[in-house]
């Protein structure tokens, strides 16, 4: 079947999509260094997305983690990564495919992506045969933390550049 149309939208995701892959794979080679620390908004319910149930039930559709202190093991695959997080003094391990992924912000840097779910990608994605872990068995309570509002930070959204 011939393609119809070059999905630039898609394309620029994807790009942008590189750039939390590529902090995340810093961050899991070299550690944070000074103030730098990461918010990552994703899509809980999105397919490949590996959370503790009680996780799950908490923040049945999106959720932020807080990379900064307290986070172990994180592993940056090209389509996921894994990262151990500690929830009411429990560790938990979550996988996250990067196609879940809606938002990432370095508040120290004033950086921030946003993204939004492009048509038809959720059945496209390939998450590869990566195991980067298995989340832990539910036992105890999460919070997520949130980010702040930045006046100053900068986001940047592709809504206009998207198709209608």
């Amino acid at each position: 079947m011939p393609v119809e149309e070059l999905r630039y939208d898609k394309m620029v995701e994807d790009a942008l999509r590189g750039v939390v892959r590529d902090s995340l794979t810093f961050a899991a080679e070299q550690g944070l260094p000074g103030d730098h620390h990461f918010y990552v908004t994703f899509r809980t319910h999105h397919p490949g997305v590996a959370l503790p149930v009680h996780v799950l039930a908490r923040h049945p559709d999106e959720m932020t983690i807080v990379l900064q202190h307290q986070f172990w093991d994180l592993e940056v695959g090209h389509d996921q990564f894994a990262v151990t997080l500690s929830f009411s003094g429990k560790s938990e391990r979550l996988v996250i495919p990067f196609a879940a992924v809606s938002g990432f912000a370095d508040p120290s840097a004033k950086f921030g992506l946003q993204f939004q779910a492009v048509p038809g990608d959720d059945d496209d994605e390939d998450f590869g045969d990566e195991d980067l872990g298995e989340p832990a068995p539910p036992e105890s309570d999460a919070t997520a933390a949130k980010p702040e509002g930045d006046e100053d930070g900068k986001v940047v959204t592709l809504d206009r550049f998207r198709k209608k």
